[in-house]
């Protein structure tokens, strides 16, 4: 939850203490259908506005990547804008742009998506540009050999040129010692420099079918209308068959990991992380319910207990946060980063001891009925708050659907989280706050390295 939802959240519990009931609301108009070719498409109306928001998703990131072809999913999606049958290298950008249109893309370890937001009328010629290249993608090779270059610079700047990201990179191939997720999306830099646009037409090829896709329509539509377009636009492109996609599964258990990395960074800083599954891989639902409530309840505003017990009680930290991300393919992270207080001579073994003494507490002994009520109301808060935009009611269906998981999920999930009690608090702390599923990054200065 980012920092102007907290606040929000906060002035509506503190002010007007509405119950948990007050942050229902009755779920949109959402239709879904699949077309003979198998690409879903789910519409969900919202008509307070005549804009509409057009997502394309594809069951493919780069956890499906293999060893020697990292970063085929992202380097694609930077091709998807460089020519098909109807548009030469850019030229869908800037009609879209002419348009009033706003179009992007992304690539995650689970899928890639393009979107386009615009007015409502403008949906054709959206639905006719991403078929054109869903269909006929060019992949010139003079391109490529420009956009390849240009995919190395972005790796050197957001990952090799920026400590943080490179330790984050590093710790988290040890985290996933199994599954796909230890791949960085935008792939290491050996294999960008060998890769070659063969490698992505094969890999365009195998992905990027209807059955492979979902098309998710959010704003001032009719599903009928959209219906229509879709078979229109998408309908006459033929399905294929896609390899097989294995659910990037864990170790549960895969034992205590520890790594010492040194990047050129003023501070030390700790990652620890504990393996743990995803509501797709959960077999109990209700524990995955439960950790995000405990992600909120260490992490969640000033009266979170990171906050309250480590940075301003024992002045452990200089600052700590929790996260967790449910909505994966496959299994995930429980992740709790943390800065010492060097000012008060506080070393990394110290917040690493800290941290367990904060987790313990929750195995000990189940939080308060109102601290899980206020922290419930916080979490459920900020998920009606983000859903005022169809953008993100859009990628919360995209990202569900594509996960493995249903777009029904965003309607029910309130129930979910309504539903976790203080005892189911303590059990996903005893359950996964273990030994056996933790890694452990310390992060040193490069000047200490051989302190």
């Amino acid at each position: 939850m980012n920092d102007l939802a907290r606040r929000a959240a906060g002035l509506l519990l503190g002010t007007f203490c509405l119950p948990l009931a007050a942050f229902a609301a009755d779920p949109q108009p959402t239709t879904e259908f699949t077309l003979d070719n198998g690409l879903k498409v789910v519409v969900r109306e919202d008509h307070r506005a005549p804009v509409v928001v057009s997502q394309i998703w594809y069951k493919v990131g780069s956890s499906y990547e293999t060893p020697g072809q990292t970063g085929l999913s992202h380097a694609l999606e930077h091709m998807m804008f460089k020519g098909s049958s109807k548009m030469g290298p850019g030229e869908s950008s800037r009609v879209l742009r002419d348009l009033g249109a706003e179009e992007n893309a992304f690539t995650s370890d689970d899928y890639t998506a393009y979107y386009q937001v615009m007015a409502k009328d403008r949906l054709p010629v959206a639905f006719e540009l991403e078929a054109d290249r869903m269909a006929t993608l060019r992949l010139p090779p003079e391109e490529f050999t420009k956009e390849i270059e240009v995919i190395k610079e972005e790796r050197r700047l957001r990952t090799d040129d920026q400590p943080s990201a490179k330790a984050f990179e590093a710790f988290k191939a040890m985290a996933y010692p199994a599954s796909g997720y230890h791949t960085p999306t935008i792939g290491w830099m050996a294999d960008l420099e060998r890769m070659k646009v063969e490698e992505l037409r094969h890999w365009y090829e195998s992905w990027y079918v209807p059955n492979n896709a979902t098309l998710v329509v959010v704003g001032d539509v009719k599903p009928d209308d959209v219906k229509v377009l879709a078979q229109r636009f998408f309908g006459g492109i033929a399905r294929r068959p896609t390899p097989p996609a294995k659910i990037p599964l864990e170790v549960a258990e895969p034992g205590e990991r520890q790594i010492t990395l040194h990047v050129r960074t003023e501070l030390p800083s700790l990652m620890l992380a504990f393996n743990v599954p995803s509501l797709a891989t959960a077999k109990d639902p209700r524990g995955v319910q439960a950790l995000r409530l405990i992600a909120a309840l260490l992490d969640g505003g000033y009266s979170a207990r990171l906050s309250t017990q480590l940075e301003r009680g024992s002045e452990l930290v200089s600052g700590a946060s929790a996260s967790y991300d449910a909505f994966t393919r496959g299994d995930t992270l429980f992740m709790l980063p943390a800065t010492p207080n060097t000012q008060k001579k506080k070393t990394l073994t110290d917040v690493e001891k800290g941290l367990w003494g904060v987790l313990d507490q929750l195995k000990d002994k189940p939080p308060t009925a109102a601290e899980l009520e206020r922290v419930r109301a916080e979490v459920i808060a900020g998920l009606v708050f983000g859903r005022d935009s169809i953008s993100r009611q859009a990628t919360t269906i995209g990202q569900l659907e594509t996960v493995g998981l249903s777009w029904k999920l965003m309607d029910s999930e309130l129930d979910d989280l309504n539903s976790v009690t203080p005892a189911d608090i303590q059990t996903a702390a005893r359950t996964y706050f273990t030994r056996e599923r933790l890694s452990v990054a310390h992060v040193l200065p490069e000047e200490k390295a051989h302190d």
